[in-house]
């Protein structure tokens, strides 16, 4: 045992010399080490993230891209009532994230409403394939199986399963992979831009293999097996999910909330109505009755941020009529498309690949704009603000919807002959389908210009702890615009008693819908112009005015002040005797 103990002393003895001689190289090794490791768990935490993204955004599409030729042939639907399923969706896929981003934050736990998701998402894509499987075509023994829908019950299970599906959309975007999951905090607008970029550009990727394969399956292979493939995709992102489990679910910060926003803009309203005649000449902003100081409940850095966050409101605004003019791809351009001539070298064209033709302008703008962008950022300043691509991008969607009302003038033109889409005889145009192509290229250019510009302002130009928020209220307005697009068909068909968004294309004037629509944009597009130079050097605007308003900041402001103004007395001359009195 003496001769252990020494060994060991000695052993000890080495170690610590060894360690005194080598004690810079060794800290090194180990902090490489370890910036290897947490940088290797970052890049398959996002590698995962973006695999869930792109599985959900399959189902997604997978859904939408033959919905409307789903309830007019299978369902009986007339085309503005398919249209407006297809847009409600649509709309409620996008509204539901905030729906469930608020659940995780009050009252039921991330993990917890990740698991009721995955699951709702799951009913909801293994119910479809109930709907439109052909149980009247089964036989046994010659006689027709008794387990038949009506349908009545056919829309009552379809509904559902869009409703499920769409709550599980929610879960997975807001909770699985939100836009905060790719550590975007310490990213400058450059490195941005070329984030959402190339975002968008893998979604767009993703739903052009959509929109080319599960429509073709579902038109023309096995038209009823093509629900079965967004239940597979679920399948796919289940096992990602598992696969990483909670190491995935992204925890974001409690120091802010949508609650919260709400919170002080309800306050401020409240205390302007009650107050209106006291405090309407003493204060710069409305938004400040919500403060501690004047009466209100919140903080001063929670209502500085919410002020940082109603600036960008008229940019949202201005995304409401745009969106619904994006969603006339999978609505009117859609209605276009299928009583158009889709044969081409003896094979019929899917209705949704028509589609692939306005995804392709983002698929090839992205690398250019990056290179644009690139030289924009290339030194210090920042160059032309995104704005200039948001008014490019909203006048080319009108001018898209424009050039739609001149091809359906082109359309009826043309004689008309049978067409057969999923095994139902239609009477269409024999104008081809790619006369059609102009206006989906527009719209396509219009999408690769102003969604990453909008996300890019909606991200950069709020504090860093609201920018989920900020993200939150984005995918609002872009929800409010998939309702308004369903509300202008609903009143476009009703007030001209289905001449504007007719059965029958050849019967009605859908050209008159697609022009209302277009002047609208057109207005939309110059009142936005109007106001963009608001956000054109809003970056400066905002960390000079949101951080010299915060209480740390004022205080570190009082305290040089002061240091400035005991220098000035030191450095003044002694005062004279004529002065003093």
């Amino acid at each position: 045992m003496p001769g252990a103990n020494r060994r060991d002393t000695q052993e000890t003895r080495l170690l610590n010399n060894t360690a005194g001689k080598e004690k810079r190289p060794l800290p090194v090794r180990s902090n490489h080490t370890g910036n290897l490791s947490q940088s290797e768990k970052k890049l398959q935490e996002a590698i995962c993230v973006l695999l869930v993204e792109l599985c959900e955004r399959f189902t997604f599409f997978g859904i939408v891209c033959n919905m409307i030729l789903f309830c007019t042939v299978k369902l009986g639907y007339r085309n503005y009532q398919a249209a407006i399923v297809n847009m409600c969706f649509v709309g409620t896929s996008m509204l539901t994230p905030v729906l469930v981003g608020w659940l995780a934050e009050c009252l039921v736990g991330r993990i917890k409403l990740v698991c009721i998701c995955m699951f709702l998402h799951f009913l909801g894509t293994a119910l479809l394939p109930v709907v439109a499987f052909p149980f009247e075509d089964i036989y046994i023994d010659r006689r027709h199986i008794l387990h038949t829908l009506t349908k009545r019950e056919q829309k009552i299970v379809f509904y559902f399963a869009l409703l499920t599906a769409s709550l599980g959309i929610g879960g997975i975007r807001a909770i699985v992979c939100p836009l905060s999951a790719y550590n975007l905090e310490d990213c400058g607008p450059k490195e941005l831009l070329s984030f959402f970029n190339w975002f968008y550009w893998l979604i767009n990727l993703n739903s052009a293999v959509v929109f080319v394969s599960i429509s073709y399956i579902q038109q023309s292979v096995a038209r009823n097996l093509g629900f079965l493939i967004p239940f597979v995709s679920v399948v796919m992102a289940m096992i990602t999910i598992h696969m990483v489990r909670g190491e995935m679910i992204y925890k974001p910060k409690t120091d802010s909330s949508l609650l919260t926003t709400f919170g002080v803009i309800a306050s401020a309203l409240k205390t302007c109505c009650v107050r209106y005649r006291y405090f309407s000449g003493g204060m710069a902003n409305w938004l400040d009755h919500a403060k501690e100081n004047y009466g209100g409940q919140y903080s001063e850095t929670q209502v500085e941020s919410t002020k940082s966050l109603a600036r960008l409101f008229p940019l949202f605004a201005f995304q409401i009529l745009y969106r619904a003019c994006i969603m006339q791809i999978p609505s009117g351009y859609y209605l276009q498309t299928m009583n158009s001539n889709l044969h081409f070298s003896g094979f019929v064209l899917p209705v949704a690949a028509m589609n692939v033709i306005s995804i392709v302008p983002l698929l090839i703008l992205v690398p250019i704009l990056e290179c644009i962008n690139s030289c924009l950022f290339s030194s210090k300043d920042t160059g032309h603000s995104p704005t200039i691509y948001i008014v490019v991008g909203q006048f080319s969607a009108a001018l898209s919807v424009m050039v739609a009302g001149f091809s359906e003038i082109h359309r009826k033109h043309f004689p008309q002959v049978e067409q057969t889409l999923s095994e139902e005889v239609l009477l269409v145009s024999s104008m081809p389908c790619f006369h059609l192509a102009p206006q989906y290229i527009l719209l396509g250019v219009a999408e690769a210009l102003v969604t990453p510009s909008c996300s890019l302002l909606s991200f950069q130009l709020v504090p860093e702890r609201i920018r989920g928020i900020s993200m939150h209220f984005l995918t609002l307005f872009n929800g409010a615009g998939c309702f308004m697009g369903a509300f202008f068909v609903q009143t476009a068909h009703a007030a001209t008693q289905g001449n504007w968004f007719p059965h029958l294309l050849h019967e009605g004037k859908l050209e008159r819908f697609f022009f209302f629509l277009a002047s609208l944009m057109m207005v939309n597009t110059l009142g936005f112009w109007t106001i963009a130079h608001r956000y054109n050097n809003l970056n400066q605007e905002y960390t000079d005015e949101f951080r010299g308003s915060l209480p740390e900041e004022k205080l570190l402001k009082h305290e040089e002040a002061i240091k400035r103004y005991d220098g000035v007395l030191e450095r003044s001359p002694i005062l004279s005797p004529m002065e003093k009195t």
